[in-house]
């Protein structure tokens, strides 16, 4: 019998690919994933920065930009099933938030941008937030209706728990940790029976921030994060994950994203 081998999966929201060009290719370098999902590229298709990726193995790259907003990506060193890669728009309205594929053990991986939502926690008063409620209702329904064992990653802009949080009564009325947001990704996850894999290896109410906004002098000294990015799985994908991380130190890389990446390894 062959011996199991691992795969390694990351997740990053990078906020613009060109821009940061060199801290991806140091994460490559330093971590080796076989597969990495890039959220808010910020880039068309066209114009994607190719070279650096071809040039260390990521030969297969599923693509859905746009110009200078949103933008998600696929790149892999192993091959995938892209011939018709999903883009489901389930913000309505054509950005680019979604892209997947299938991998060659027949997991799905599902790579997904999840709108901010404006600063107004009332659709009444801000159609942005009115529409991620949305955004997370459509994936619902779709959920709902998966088969397939699943991999499911991206910035989801919501922070679930108390503990997600660096003050949860502080943060109840500022979106991405008010409680109709958080209700809301709750049926998302119950609609599949999805395992948060973040908490599955660092239990609450242990520290597991993976943004620390811009507006902070010291990020690390104030360390106001929250855990907005996450990787869920389908119960048969989760058994098969071996070991997850949140790569906290490349918040401090030169010109930095205010997201950090994750990386769970699955044995295969």
């Amino acid at each position: 019998m062959a011996p199991m081998a691992n795969l390694k999966i990351a997740s990053w929201n990078i906020n613009s690919v060109r821009a940061r060009l060199d801290i991806v290719e140091r994460l490559l370098i330093e971590e080796t994933p076989e597969i990495l999902c890039l959220q808010e590229t910020k880039v068309v298709d066209e114009t994607f920065p190719h070279e650096m990726f071809a040039r260390h193995g990521y030969d297969q790259r599923i693509l859905h930009g746009q110009p200078m907003h949103h933008g998600v990506a696929i790149l892999s060193r192993i091959p995938l099933d892209a011939e018709t890669p999903a883009r489901h728009d389930w913000q309505d309205n054509g950005e680019a938030r979604h892209i997947g594929v299938r991998l060659p053990n027949g997991i799905r991986l599902e790579n997904v941008y999840v709108p901010a939502g404006g600063d107004i926690p009332d659709r009444a008063q801000n159609a942005k937030f009115g529409q991620k409620l949305d955004f997370l209702g459509r994936m619902t329904r779709w959920s709902e209706s998966l088969r397939e064992p699943t991999l499911l990653v991206g910035d989801f802009n919501i922070a679930p728990l108390e503990c997600d949080v660096w003050s949860h009564k502080q943060l109840l009325d500022v979106v991405s940790h008010t409680p109709i947001e958080v209700e809301t990704l709750g049926q998302l996850q119950t609609s599949h029976d999805w395992i948060d894999l973040g908490r599955r290896f660092v239990p609450a109410p242990q520290r597991n921030y993976t943004w620390w906004s811009y507006r902070a002098k010291d990020w690390a000294a104030s360390d106001r994060g929250r855990r907005l990015d996450h990787m869920w799985a389908s119960p048969a994908v989760a058994e098969k994950a071996v070991a997850h991380r949140v790569l906290e130190s490349c918040r401090s890389w030169l010109r930095p994203s205010d997201h950090v990446p994750l990386i769970t390894e699955f044995e295969v």
